[in-house]
């Protein structure tokens, strides 16, 4: 009886060894994951969620340490990852039969951020290559993040010699190409979708009645100037080698027989635009079931400087898809190096084929739409704060170890 006494005592202990390992590592990984999304003050967000679950830094022998990077394991050069270990020595009772002093027991955790400064985001949830990049392209993310919220295999592609440089890219499905995309901070699939950004911004109201001509500049300088606030049921198209200057404001495109047209070589500007307050431009395509949608074309190597206005019903927007038109809509935006769109090109519903953005000229440039083809050389970078854009994607944090 003594023996067996002594077992059941002995092995009720070591059951609470880890019953108290376990509680510990539930309180490591709820602190690592909060004080990867806080991004600062580490330690007291960590310490906080650890005294929740009954381990204060520095009382009853419990120490919590937070490490950026992680001190040890796969992540320990990245330093969007945070690590939290949690310590504390159990005293002995019946064990101590058999060692003297306490037991250590401790917990690590290593979460890894999700930064939501996303550039380029695919909307559609069930689309095949919602994102794609092919060909010999090079698409450079400056200090941003690429995303898809479709749940397809694949979700993203990049084939061929295509390469693509990103501060992330991540995927509600499955990444394919992986092996040409270069991301600091991971290539991920099986992420949450990310939330449409403007999903509760709309324009005003489309003027009526609608202009039916269709606008044509073919002379330098304005031949046939268009007004914002004003109605374009007719093609507005930039000949190549002729300038649209426009002023600021919200241009209207509706129904299929409208729509912008931009040759190569053409060019289309805001020469008065600051970027402040109002003093931007917003192009809106939109129309109707039975009229159809207004899109856009723009040429290769055509010109484009536009900058989104600061303030006002589509504050940080340069260019709105009406959230009705028809999935799968035809947008293509393929300027090259000389378009540069500074603010987001929202258009949720369309299928678009986007190259262009040096990437210094426009600090700011948003990619969202149903799907992305990513076309040429593309150099895209998100320092929006100034047009008071919304931000692709929230902090979010996972845990990997």
């Amino acid at each position: 009886m003594p023996v067996l006494a002594g077992a059941a005592g002995l092995g009720t202990e070591v059951a609470w060894w880890f019953f108290k390992h376990k509680n510990m590592l539930s309180a490591a990984d709820s602190a690592a994951v909060s004080a990867a999304t806080a991004g600062t003050n580490l330690a007291v967000e960590a310490g906080a969620v650890t005294a929740f679950y009954g381990y204060t830094n520095g009382a009853n022998n419990v120490t919590v340490t937070v490490n950026q990077p992680p001190s040890t394991g796969s992540f320990s050069s990245n330093s969007q990852a945070v690590e939290v270990i949690v310590r504390q020595a159990q005293p002995r009772l019946l064990s101590a039969l058999f060692g003297s002093g306490t037991v250590p027991i401790s917990a690590r955790a290593v979460a890894l951020t999700n930064p939501g400064t996303g550039c380029v985001l695919a909307l559609d949830p069930t689309a095949s290559s919602a994102v794609s990049v092919s060909g010999s392209n090079n698409l450079n993310l400056i200090n941003c993040n690429l995303y898809s919220d479709s749940s397809a295999a694949p979700s993203i592609n990049v084939s061929g010699t295509a390469k693509v440089a990103a501060n992330l890219v991540g995927a509600v499905g499955t990444i394919s190409g992986a092996s040409n995309i270069t991301a600091p901070n991971g290539i991920r699939s099986g992420i949450r979708p990310v939330a449409d950004p403007y999903a509760t911004v709309s324009p005003p109201a489309t003027p009526t009645p609608c202009n039916p001509a269709n606008q044509k500049i073919n002379s330098s300088g304005k031949a046939t100037s268009i007004s914002p606030g004003v109605c374009y049921s007719g093609l507005v198209s930039v000949q190549s080698g002729y300038t649209l200057d426009l002023t600021p404001g919200i241009y209207y495109f509706y129904g299929s027989g409208g729509g912008l047209s931009v040759q190569g070589n053409a060019t289309v500007t805001c020469s008065t635009c600051t970027g402040t307050g109002s003093s931007g431009v917003t192009l809106v395509f939109t129309g109707s079931a039975s009229n159809g949608w207004a899109t856009a074309n723009i040429g290769s190597n055509a010109i484009v400087n536009l900058t989104a206005p600061a303030s006002g019903p589509t504050q940080g927007i340069v260019m709105y898809g009406d959230r009705n038109m028809t999935t799968g809509a035809g947008f293509s935006l393929q300027g090259g190096g000389t378009q540069n769109f500074n603010g987001a090109i929202y258009l949720p519903k369309a299928s678009l084929q986007f190259s262009g953005g040096n990437g210094t000229t426009a600090s700011c440039t948003q990619v969202i739409a149903d799907t992305v083809s990513l076309t040429g050389s593309s150099n895209l970078q998100v320092n929006c704060a100034a047009l008071g854009g919304s931000t692709i994607g929230t902090t979010t944090a996972q845990l990997v170890e």
